[in-house]
């Protein structure tokens, strides 16, 4: 029997609907904002409001382009959370909504286990390509940084994550002190291209576990840009290149030391990574040749996944609903990991 599942995404600054039906992909739009890059990162007002009025043009679209209508669908997977709690608030009212009007129900979505799933969702014009369970996955965004045993759809085990900074963060953050814009990774990622990785070294953190930390490493890139343009008001100008290829180099290098790590312990050769900072060329490349030195079956989520997007928040809510989970009316969003 076909299940066909219309996802919601509004966690942040994207508001996303998608529809799939029975894994494979139908539709996925996704309207950004682009008002934020004034401030330098997302204001929550501006976030919750702009989901306000997007979000009935989005879910209309992803309908009308998946060529079926809102009867059809058996189930509406939302985002329950992490994330900004108003922009959570449009999408989980809006679901609650429809979910009355059509007299169908609703599964609750983990927005960063959408994240892991987003290699899940099919496409009928490419071959099936997905890890085998149980797999790792190195979760990376702009809040998190995450190795996750993933057991099964439903199933997960949080091995090692950040003590602090994301790697999102550290990449926004530094890229905004050393003038270069907003989101600082793809700026970073586009100017690292074109410099030397080995030019410049900037402390590792010397972290237990499985567990990461990036503040080290950001206050090192602080402290050393400022030193240097005291010295010489032109460095960073002349430098930039080289400073964000050694400074990405070094953010990776954490990344991936942990990772060989985890894969070590639990003798796992099943890897796969997600979230939007899984879009970067220099970490794709490297897990890549990682995987080929190691043994692993490494999977990279298509670039249109690695941001925030409904199509993985249905294809986490198709297999949550096919599990027998349903959501109540009653159901609140939540803006930290550890309420959901």
């Amino acid at each position: 029997m076909s299940h066909i599942i219309l996802g919601i995404e509004s966690s942040c600054d994207d508001t996303s609907a998608a529809v799939v039906k029975d894994a494979y992909l139908l539709s996925n739009v996704i309207a950004s904002q682009a008002v934020h890059k004034d401030f330098g990162g997302v204001v929550p007002e501006l976030a919750s409001r702009a989901h306000e009025q997007n979000i009935v043009p989005v879910v209309s679209r992803a309908l009308e382009l998946a060529g079926v209508t809102a009867d059809q669908i058996d189930a509406i997977a939302f985002t329950r959370g992490p994330g900004l709690l108003g922009s959570l608030l449009v999408g989980t009212s809006f679901a609650k909504t429809l979910s009355i009007a059509l007299n169908k129900p609703m599964v609750m979505v983990n927005h960063l286990q959408g994240h892991i799933l987003a290699g899940f969702v099919r496409q009928y014009d490419k071959p099936v390509c997905e890890p085998s369970f149980p797999f790792l996955c190195l979760l990376v965004s702009g809040g998190n940084s995450q190795i996750v045993k993933v057991s099964s759809p439903t199933e997960y085990e949080i091995l090692g994550q950040t003590i602090d900074d994301a790697v999102g963060e550290a990449f926004d953050k530094c890229s905004k002190m050393m003038g270069l814009g907003y989101p600082g990774g793809p700026i970073i990622d586009k100017l690292a291209k074109q410099g030397d990785p080995e030019r410049f070294k900037f402390s590792k953190p010397h972290i237990p576990g499985l567990d990461y930390s990036f503040s080290g490493v950001k206050t090192s890139l602080l402290y050393f840009v400022r030193d240097e343009i005291a010295k010489d008001p032109d460095f960073m100008e002349k430098n930039k290149e080289d400073i964000c290829a050694s400074f990405q180099k070094t953010l990776i290098d954490i990344l991936l030391d942990k990772l060989v790590k985890a894969a070590k312990q639990t003798g796992i050769k099943e890897i796969a990574i997600g979230g939007g900072v899984s879009a970067n060329s220099a970490l794709r490349e490297r897990i890549t040749l990682e995987g080929k030195k190691r043994g692993w079956n490494t999977y990279l989520p298509e670039f249109k996944f690695t941001t925030d997007n409904a199509a993985m928040i249905a294809i986490a809510g198709y297999f949550r609903f096919l599990a027998g989970e349903r959501a109540p009316l009653d159901v609140a969003p939540v803006s930290r990991l550890s309420d959901f």
